[in-house]
């Protein structure tokens, strides 16, 4: 399962928009902090776990993920993408995915499982970039890509928003156990994938 499958797609679909955040004269950075702060309203909304905030970060998270496609669709249309933008842009990504785990795990007073969910999601991420750093591709395949852990965070709140719990069991906890267990197996699964290509 990964969304990453779907970026020809994606980048078709954001043919307008880099048009119109070209328009504005937006810069692939000020797109990238517009989009942690979608993470940062989300997780705030997150916190609050009402029916109203649930669907309020939802909506944020899905934005927080278009916006970051677009930055880095507008870089390469403006020719001005660069180690530094990339830089940047993963930052606040990792920062986002914190933040947006820590606010879903204090809204229902689940701190365990954030903590496990969070090593997780920051781990896959880690043996992602790290394949680049000794020489590979940078990996954004697997189980569980970022793709696929906003779309799954988004669809989760939604539904939140309407039920939190099925049978007595709280969405969140087990998107958060879902993110813990499977966040921890692709980053097994991509450190075994660059393991194999540099032996």
């Amino acid at each position: 399962m990964t969304l990453d499958r779907l970026r020809p797609v994606a980048t078709r679909l954001l043919r307008p928009w880099v048009r119109g955040a070209r328009g504005l004269g937006a810069t692939p950075n000020t797109v990238s902090v517009v989009a942690f702060a979608l993470a940062l309203a989300a997780a705030g909304a997150f916190y609050v776990a009402t029916p109203l905030a649930y669907g309020v970060g939802a909506l944020c998270v899905f934005l927080n993920g278009w916006l970051d496609l677009l930055d880095g669709a507008l870089a390469r249309e403006l020719g001005t993408d660069s180690e530094a933008g990339d830089l940047l842009d993963h930052v606040l990504d990792r920062y986002a995915d914190v933040v947006v785990v820590a606010g879903l795990a204090a809204g229902i007073g689940r701190y365990d499982l954030g903590l496990a969910a969070v090593t997780g999601v920051l781990l896959t991420s880690y043996l992602g970039t790290q394949a680049q750093a000794v020489g590979l591709d940078r990996v954004y395949g697997g189980l569980l890509g970022r793709a696929d852990r906003l779309a799954l965070v988004g669809i989760t709140a939604a539904a939140a928003a309407v039920t939190p719990t099925i049978s007595g069991v709280s969405l969140v906890a087990l998107l958060l156990g879902l993110f813990a267990v499977v966040g921890h197996l692709t980053a097994l699964q991509r450190f075994v994938s660059a393991w194999r290509q540099l032996g």
